[in-house]
């Protein structure tokens, strides 16, 4: 199945003052991810081209990544996810820049192909708003608190127990 899977924000702040906070992604002082709600993101290498990395069960290598805002993932886990997703900032104005997260991927198995419309799209869907809210609050005294469907709710649930038993941390 072709999944495409596009998220968008516009933030209030030049480029200059946005593309800061992609650099941290995976840091110690990450200001994208929201570590504090789900698996945290890492790179085994840092965040360079070529570096394996992923968050849970995801798993992915760093195809590209420049110093503009641009880093490109190629999946590597779970079987059967088969393309890309990046994160991408463009400079709309000279106060206003729109960060994109792109999923252009294909699932190869039926198992895959069930994952990601019952579980991982809904994730997904969830955790790129809440790292797209901690970006938006980077620049604001008020934080935005998440806010999930019930279904997502069940899933991190279901997950978060199933994540403990298999040790996945």
């Amino acid at each position: 199945m072709r999944v495409t899977n596009i998220h968008k924000r516009k933030l209030p702040q030049s480029l200059i003052k946005v593309s800061p906070l992609l650099h941290t992604l995976g840091t110690g002082n990450d200001a994208i991810w929201p570590n504090e709600n789900w698996p945290s993101i890492y790179f085994k290498e840092g965040l360079k081209k070529g570096s394996p990395g992923g968050h849970g069960i995801i798993k992915y290598t760093i195809a590209d990544y420049d110093k503009a805002g641009n880093i490109i993932f190629n999946f590597t886990k779970p079987k059967g996810f088969e393309g890309i997703h990046q994160f991408k900032l463009e400079a709309t104005s000279e106060n206003e820049t729109l960060i994109t997260h792109d999923i252009q991927m294909h699932t190869t198995t039926i198992k895959s192909t069930w994952f990601w419309i019952v579980a991982i799209r809904w994730l997904h869907d969830a955790l790129i708003e809440e790292a797209f809210d901690k970006m938006e609050s980077q620049f604001s005294e008020v934080k935005i608190k998440p806010k999930y469907t019930l279904w997502v709710k069940f899933l991190r649930c279901l997950f978060k127990r199933k994540a403990l038993k298999l040790k996945y941390v």
